[in-house]
């Protein structure tokens, strides 16, 4: 198998890494150097800026809304990098919600997320970005099929909206279920996880049982992902009809992404 490059230290930069080299059912693999995923790039150092400017991208996919754009800021500035943003939530969806996670007590957290609550939240998010988000992902993948690839997909965390965003696109040039699956949970590396963030006023702060309770909703869990696939069967039947019928690929352009973003054998 094609191997991905070293994983750099990247300092302002979470959750970085090279697609490459992960398996196709046919027997070959993603091309390193073709499709990469990361945490935002607000806080990227100068150093981390140089090292992406070596990467050859063409194109930057920012899955962040409006929301986060004001929290955490504006990428940086990569020369001769097209910075294309299309929001995979809408920036009302949830701002309740994650006002009460950086700022809740621990009782209105209990009553948020306690008792499977986080998790099932998290697991109804991602069916919904499948059903809900057709248009935006047939638009990620026309685009590198045409020309946006060398392309890095990131979001806030390069967790959720981004996790699924790249498990659709290797799904869509053939990469084995599980692989896709090994990489996401890869998110959970402790250098890879975005540091959550609450208010230095919140009460309770970040003691340990508010940290247990907001565990689900910044853990990559299998089950996330899986009911998105689940999702996919049950609307469309298969991955082929959903990426035929749900996000209007034609064969010619599945084969273009093919020789895009795979190695030859």
């Amino acid at each position: 198998m094609t191997q991905a490059m070293t994983e750099p230290e990247l300092t302002g930069v979470r959750n970085f890494r090279d697609l490459g080299g992960l398996p196709t059912v046919d027997g070959r693999s993603v091309r390193p150097g073709r499709l990469f995923r990361s945490g935002h790039l607000a806080h990227a150092t100068a150093e981390d800026a140089a090292f992406l400017a070596t990467l050859g991208l063409h194109t930057v996919f920012d899955f962040r809304n409006d929301a986060d754009r004001r929290f955490e800021g504006e990428d940086v500035s990569l020369p001769g990098v097209r910075n294309v943003n299309i929001p995979l939530s809408d920036p009302a969806d949830g701002k309740e919600f994650w006002e009460m996670v950086r700022q809740g007590d621990l009782a209105q957290l209990r009553d948020l997320l306690a008792d499977g609550k986080a998790a099932a939240r998290m697991s109804g998010s991602y069916r919904k970005m499948m059903v809900e988000r057709t248009a935006e992902h047939s638009r990620i993948l026309h685009a590198m099929a045409e020309d946006s690839v060398p392309a890095l997909m990131h979001c806030a965390a390069g967790k959720d909206r981004a996790g699924l965003s790249v498990a659709v696109s290797l799904l869509a040039v053939g990469v084995e279920r599980e692989a896709v699956e090994a990489d996401y949970l890869k998110s959970n590396a402790p250098h890879r996880r975005y540091k959550v963030q609450r208010s230095s006023t919140a009460p309770d702060g970040m003691a340990p049982e508010v940290m247990e309770l907001l565990s689900p909703l910044f853990d990559a869990r299998v089950e996330y992902l899986r009911a998105a696939f689940a999702t996919i069967d049950e609307t469309w039947g298969s991955v082929d009809a959903y990426l035929t019928q749900g996000l209007a690929l034609s064969p010619e352009t599945r084969e273009r992404l093919r020789e895009r973003l795979l190695s030859e054998s």
